[in-house]
């Protein structure tokens, strides 16, 4: 220990506060709090029998030391939230990309308000519902939002007419003022009710609307609240009553080698309306109940709702102080509750076999993406009978129109999984207007293994016989020895060198669609590469029709403005100021794109 953290320790106040441990670049690797800063901070640094393995790694490399004091626990134990929140510490138990996590934002503060997709929480004015780690489940409830409710979707009101959301009846249009505010209000009203998972209280008041509506001869109103009506009680339908009443968050967590997974199920009125798993990391070697105090900090911290109770399946050892920490957050009421028997014992036990599934999915996932990339690299290799597996494979494929534009594209594949910093692409000159792939597979070749200092341990030419034959003759001219196959582009037969029968994968092996994999990913990029370029002349000789405008002053106006689309929109003064041209030339242009 450096004397100057012995110096910290030995003047540590015995208060309560926030520590901050760092390392010996000054970066914060731990955020902790304590009601007595003295002892909390000096029991990691004395005897390290007891201490975790992951205490003891962190302790070793704690270079210094900052804390903060605060005039109660309940302080510390905010500030903590907050410090986790901003430095992410390497050491702490975290969220996995807890900074990503989608939320559903209403703009309650505008007049006629929007619903719309965010992972940026702001002091706005707006609603915010969520956090989501599923963001395939946010946009299917944004799609039923809307089928139930005509909301708007466009970000401006400064329209002259309704657009055709109106008039197929999925929007309102209050741009066009064609719908009172109070009215859209209370749509947005209903729309937050059933984001908080009280689809009852939506269909009582579209009940209420639909009834005023039809006594008011307003049939097409009613007609349309009818069918809000309708698809709500339908849904509602769906949702299973689990407890009598009351708003609950019932956490289960799992653990296993791949980590830890907390699952919530959210219960609001007595049902259950939805659920979402949570991973975090760093949690080896900590108790259950530090793992859940840690995910019930993060995870209430940025949460956009507070039930009245969380049911937890461990008691917390500052249970009472996260209790009252969540009723300052929700602004009434909050207790953490352990059910010891029922049926509130009954739904933490299925969100932790939640928790349990989610783990073992994970695991299986891995298990079939090892097999897809790995196993699918050393079987390949098997097959191919290669001496070592090919853990670095180049696939090369050629890409042209009747010989214009002809392009090369290299795709690099590592471990069997691609590697996109290496990919190459290669404007080819040999051949440009006669059509030759023998010719650019030779010439790409040359280009990449002449002289060059690394090279892959299999070398995948897209074609069959011929192309390989011609690729052949220049990578062994070149001295090198790397084993080179062909991937016909039919059935994926493999050519090998000096054998005219293929190598035939069977189908749905892990090898097979390795090979099909690079073929389509070196395709991919050819073609896309192809089709700039071809964009790019195309839109470049329109200019060529314009009188004065020569290749010089075509090169400049392109590379000033980027595209076409830019020039056509320029002014004169601006076409001008463009290097080489000149007020006649610049109106000559200006004139041509308004004919």
């Amino acid at each position: 220990m450096n004397p100057e953290l012995e110096e910290k320790l030995s003047h540590l106040p015995e208060r309560p506060g926030v520590y901050l441990m760092k390392d010996s670049q000054g970066k914060i690797i731990y955020v902790g709090k304590a009601v007595v800063l003295k002892n909390r901070v000096r029991s990691y640094f004395q005897s390290s029998r007891n201490h975790s393995p992951k205490v003891q790694s962190m302790v070793s490399r704690i270079a210094d030391l900052e804390y903060i004091i605060t005039a109660s626990e309940m302080e510390a134990l905010i500030l903590e939230c907050n410090l986790i929140k901003k430095y992410h510490p390497k050491y702490n138990i975290s969220l996995r990309d807890d900074k990503s996590y989608p939320y559903i934002k209403v703009t309650v503060q505008e007049n006629y308000p929007r619903v719309y997709i965010t992972r940026k929480v702001q002091k706005d004015g707006s609603r915010y519902f969520g956090p989501y780690t599923s963001a395939g489940a946010v946009h299917e409830t944004l799609r039923l939002l809307k089928r139930l409710f005509p909301l708007r979707s466009c970000r401006s009101l400064d329209v002259p007419r309704p657009c055709l959301q109106y008039h197929i009846k999925r929007c309102l249009a209050p741009c066009t003022g064609k719908v009172d505010v109070a009215d859209y209000g209370e749509m947005i009203r209903s729309v937050c009710l059933f984001l908080e998972g009280r689809s009852d209280a939506v269909a009582k008041d579209l009940r209420r609307h639909m009834e005023k509506a039809a006594m008011e001869l307003d049939f097409e109103t009613a007609a349309r609240l009818r069918d809000q009506l309708l698809a709500v009680e339908k849904i509602t339908e769906k949702q299973n009553i689990v407890t009598g009443s009351g708003d609950q968050d019932a956490l289960g967590l799992a653990r296993s080698a791949l980590g830890t997974c907390v699952q919530v199920f959210f219960i609001r009125s007595g049902k259950m309306i939805g659920r979402e798993h949570f991973l975090l990391a760093n949690g080896e070697g900590e108790e259950d109940s530090e793992v859940l105090a840690a995910f019930i900090k993060q995870y209430y911290s940025q949460a956009a709702f507070v039930p009245r109770e969380v049911l937890l399946p461990a008691a917390l050892p500052e249970q009472e102080l996260l209790a009252a920490w969540l009723s300052g957050r929700k602004g009434g009421r909050v207790s953490l509750e352990t059910p010891k028997r029922g049926t509130k014992k009954d739904i933490v036990n299925m969100a932790a076999g939640n928790a349990a599934i989610v783990l073992e999915e994970q695991a299986a996932r891995l298990e079939n993406r090892t097999e897809q990339t790995e196993g699918a690299v050393v079987q390949l290799g098997e097959y191919l009978g290669l001496v070592k597996p090919p853990e670095r494979m180049e696939c090369f494929d050629i890409s042209h129109i009747q010989g214009a534009e002809t392009v090369a594209s290299m795709v690099v594949f590592e471990g069997g999984l691609p590697r996109k910093d290496d990919y190459r692409r290669y404007k080819l000159r040999t051949v440009e207007g006669k059509p030759d792939d023998f010719r650019s597979m030779q010439e790409v070749l040359s280009r990449r293994y002449g002289g060059a200092d690394g090279l892959p341990d299999l070398i995948v030419i897209d074609g069959g016989k011929g192309q390989l034959s011609a690729a052949l003759e220049i990578i062994r001219g070149l001295g090198i020895t790397v084993p080179v196959v062909g991937l016909a582009k039919e059935f994926e037969h493999i050519f090998r060198e000096g054998e005219s029968d293929p190598v035939i994968l069977p189908r749905h092996s892990p090898a097979l669609y390795l090979m099909q994999r690079i073929r389509d990913e070196a395709h991919r990029f050819a073609i896309t590469y192809h089709r700039k370029l071809r964009s790019k002349r195309n839109m470049v000789s329109v200019l060529d029709h314009i009188a004065g405008i020569g290749e010089k002053r075509r090169k400049a106006l392109w590379n000033h403005f980027g595209n076409l689309a830019a020039i056509k929109a320029a002014p004169v003064e601006e076409l001008a100021r463009v290097e080489g041209m000149t007020k006649p030339a610049a109106e000559a242009v200006y004139a041509f794109f308004r004919r």
